[in-house]
């Protein structure tokens, strides 16, 4: 099962250490099991295959998330090792509410050609808005909705 974690103790002259899971369960690995042995190091965040073997619970297939990854979405700048988790939900909203497309900064540029047009609404009318929430480590929540950001290309790069 594939999981995320974060590493909590590297012993690297002996080539071992252990994984905190999403559990808040502490698993063993072992640096032959590491895609990119030369990223381990303690507090990196890494993504992991859970197993258990005769000693207990440890990972395999374990990679290390690189460090430098940021995000951009509607000008926010997201560490993605900081982000804890994301949902994706609708909302209904009232049809005539709309963003100011003037003010609203887009951070990638394949957005831009997303914009979608929109059309009249009538007074009272209700449309569904897709909206994406983004809670980090640090227990802060970041929503963004369909109007300012295309939800299905920012998840895509999430789940990086």
């Amino acid at each position: 099962m594939a999981m995320n974690g974060k590493i909590t103790t590297w012993f690297k002259d002996r080539g071992y250490g252990f994984i905190k899971d999403e559990n808040d369960d502490n698993r063993y690995f072992h640096v032959i099991k590491v895609a990119n042995p030369e990223l381990i190091k303690k507090d990196a965040v890494v993504t992991f295959e859970a197993t258990t073997n005769n000693k207990g619970l440890s990972a395999y297939a374990v990679k290390v998330v690189p460090q430098s990854k940021y995000i951009y979405i509607a000008g926010e700048r997201l560490k993605l090792t900081s982000i804890k988790s994301y949902l994706v939900y609708s909302e209904e909203v009232s049809a005539d509410t709309r963003i100011d497309k003037e003010n609203v900064v887009l951070s990638v540029g394949v957005l831009m050609s997303s914009i979608r047009p929109k059309s009249a609404a009538k007074p009272g009318e209700m449309r569904s808005l897709k909206k994406l929430a983004i809670t980090t480590f640090q227990g802060t929540t970041l929503i963004f909705s369909e109007d300012e950001i295309d939800v299905d290309a920012t998840v895509k790069l999430l789940k990086v």
